[in-house]
C-alpha cells in the first residue's frame, strides 16, 4: 500500500509535466498548441513598404518581412529540437518582467512659438536705434515694407533681459513704433494618410475639366506663401509657376513636401497625375520658411511680412497661406492693409484639435478662415474651431503632388484652403473691381450650411461651393446647393 501511494503522485506530476510541455496556452480556444515542438512564428505580411517615387519619405520599414512577428518568440536557427528544461521552466516558474526593457519615450517638448532673443519692429528712427544699440540691442536684418511705408528691423535682445522687458523698452524709446516678438509660423500637415484617392473637388461642385466658363480664372495672379517647392515636379511641367526664396543660402531649405503638395492643388498640369484646380493661373511662390534647430520647417513674423509686401508689390490679388501660430501686432497690420488694398488672404485654420486656440493669420477678421471636412462632410478630428472659421473645404485625404515625384493624399486644413483660395481666384477674375469683403461675404452666402444652422464654430458658413463661383460676385446667380457624394465614389488616380 504505501508502495502504490508513493508511486500515485509520482504518475500524476509527471502526467501534468507532460500536459505543461504539449499544451500552448496561447493556442487559440478549442485548439491543441504544440508550444515549442511545433513552429509558431507568425511573420507580419508585408506589402514591401516603399513610396511613389521617393517623396515624403514614404514610411518604409526596408522590406525585411521578419521585421515584425506580432509579439510572438521566434526559435533560433540553429535550434533543431525542443528545449525541454527551457520549457518546463518557462512553463512552470514564469519570468518576472523585465525591467527597463523598454523606456517609455517622453512626450516631445513643444516646439518653440517665437525666437528667444529677437524683437521685429516698425516705425524707428535712426536716432532711436542707436539709443537702442547703446544699451545692447543689436540689428539682424532690415528690410523697406513699402505696405507699412517704414522700415522692418529685425533686433536681436541684449544678453539676460527677458523678452517682454525687451519688446517694452524698444515701445517707451519709440512710443510711435510697432514692435512684437518674431512668432513662428508653421505648414499645417497631419502624418501621411492611408486609403483610397478622395474625389475632393466633386464635393464642392468644382466644374469637371474645361467646364470653366469662359473667361473664368485665366486672368489672375495667385500667390503662395509655403514651404520650399520642388519645381521640377511632372505636376509643374507646363504650369506657370515662379518660386522665390527669402532665406539666405547659408540657411538649411526647408522640406518640400508641403509647399509642393498646395502648390500642386492650385495649378498642377491638367495632363499630370495630379491636376490642379486652375491649372492656367499664375502661380508666384515665396518660400519664407526654413529648417530650424529642432528639424522643422518655419517661417517667422519677420519673413511673412516681406513675403507679403514682396506680393503686394507684384500684383498678387489672392494669396493662399496654409500656415498658422499665433497673433503678431505688425502681421495685423500687414494684413488689414493689404484687405484694404483688396487682396484677398486665404488662410488655413490649423490643426490644433477642437480646444486649441485661434490660430493665426486665419483668425484675422479681414482673412477667410479655413476647416477641413473629409468627403462625408464630416469634420477633420484635428481641425481648429472658433467663430472666426469661416468656411469649410475637402481636407482629409486629398491627392495631391508628393515631394519628388508622383503622388499621394494629404490630411489637414493646409490642403483645405487651396480649394477656398481657387474659388476666390475664380470670382477674382470675373469681378477685378470685387473687394476683398465682397469675396468673402459671396463665398459664405453661397456655402452649404452644415451643422448648427446659420455660421458655427465647427464649418463656418458651411461647405464651400464652387458651383457658382465665377458669378456670385456679380449677382447674377443663385446659389445652388452641393449634391452629396455618394460614399463609394473616390476618384482614380490624379482626381482630386
Amino acid at each position: 500500500m504505501r508502495h502504490n501511494s508513493w508511486l500515485r503522485p509520482k504518475a500524476l506530476l509527471l502526467f501534468w509535466v507532460a500536459v505543461v510541455l504539449l499544451v500552448d496556452p496561447q493556442a487559440p480556444s478549442g485548439q491543441l498548441g504544440l508550444g515549442e515542438f511545433g513552429s509558431r512564428s507568425a511573420f507580419a505580411d508585408d506589402d514591401g513598404g516603399g513610396d511613389d517615387g521617393g517623396d515624403d519619405g514614404g514610411g518604409d520599414d526596408g522590406g525585411r518581412s521578419g521585421a515584425s512577428s506580432g509579439g510572438s518568440r521566434t526559435t533560433s536557427p540553429r535550434s533543431t529540437g525542443p528545449n525541454l528544461f527551457r520549457t518546463l521552466t518557462d512553463r512552470l516558474l514564469p519570468r518576472p518582467p523585465r525591467r527597463g526593457g523598454r523606456r517609455a519615450q517622453r512626450p516631445a517638448l513643444p516646439l518653440p512659438s517665437r525666437a528667444p532673443d529677437q524683437i521685429v519692429a516698425t516705425g524707428l528712427s535712426s536716432a532711436e536705434i542707436g539709443r537702442l544699440q547703446a544699451t545692447g540691442f543689436t540689428v539682424l536684418d532690415r528690410a523697406d515694407i513699402q505696405l507699412l511705408g517704414s522700415e522692418l528691423i529685425r533686433l536681436r535682445i541684449p544678453p539676460n533681459m527677458p523678452l517682454e522687458a525687451a519688446r517694452d523698452l524698444v515701445i517707451d524709446a519709440a512710443p510711435q513704433s510697432t514692435a512684437d516678438f518674431v512668432h513662428y509660423y508653421r505648414p499645417g500637415q497631419e502624418a501621411e494618410c492611408a486609403g483610397p484617392h478622395c474625389a475632393a473637388a466633386g464635393l464642392i461642385g468644382w466644374p469637371a475639366g474645361t467646364g470653366l466658363p469662359a473667361g473664368c480664372g485665366g486672368n489672375v495672379t495667385i500667390g503662395l506663401i509655403d514651404t520650399a517647392i520642388n519645381p521640377a515636379h511632372a505636376a509643374f511641367s507646363k504650369g506657370r509657376v515662379e518660386v522665390l526664396r527669402l532665406s539666405d543660402d547659408g540657411v538649411p531649405e526647408s522640406g518640400r513636401q508641403h509647399g509642393t503638395a498646395v502648390a500642386a492643388l492650385l495649378v498642377g498640369g491638367a495632363d499630370s497625375r495630379t491636376p490642379g484646380l486652375l491649372p492656367h493661373a499664375r502661380l508666384i511662390a515665396v518660400d519664407a520658411f526654413h529648417r530650424g534647430d529642432r528639424q522643422d520647417d518655419r517661417s517667422d513674423a519677420y519673413d511673412l511680412l516681406r513675403a507679403l509686401d514682396l506680393l503686394s508689390a507684384r500684383g498678387v490679388q489672392v494669396t493662399n497661406m496654409s500656415l498658422s501660430g499665433p497673433a503678431n501686432a505688425l502681421l495685423e497690420q500687414v494684413v488689414r492693409r493689404l484687405s484694404e488694398r483688396g487682396m484677398v488672404i486665404v488662410a488655413a485654420a490649423g490643426n490644433g484639435g477642437p480646444r486649441a486656440e485661434p490660430a493665426y493669420p486665419a483668425a484675422y477678421a479681414e482673412v477667410i478662415a479655413v476647416t477641413a471636412v473629409d468627403r462625408m462632410k464630416r469634420p477633420y478630428r484635428r481641425a481648429g474651431r472658433g467663430e472666426h472659421i469661416d468656411l469649410a473645404a475637402p481636407g482629409v485625404q486629398v491627392w495631391t503632388a508628393a515631394s519628388v515625384s508622383g503622388a499621394r493624399p494629404k490630411t489637414g486644413t493646409s490642403f483645405a484652403a487651396p480649394f477656398v483660395t481657387a474659388a476666390a481666384a475664380l470670382m477674382k477674375s470675373a469681378n477685378s473691381n470685387a473687394t476683398a469683403a465682397d469675396i468673402q461675404d459671396a463665398l459664405g452666402k453661397s456655402a452649404e450650411d452644415l451643422g448648427t444652422p446659420g455660421k458655427d464654430a465647427v464649418f463656418g458658413w458651411g461647405l464651400l461651393n464652387a458651383r457658382t463661383a465665377c458669378l456670385v460676385t456679380s449677382k447674377k446667380a443663385t446659389p445652388e446647393a452641393p449634391q452629396s457624394m455618394p460614399e463609394d465614389s473616390a476618384g482614380g488616380e490624379g482626381s482630386l
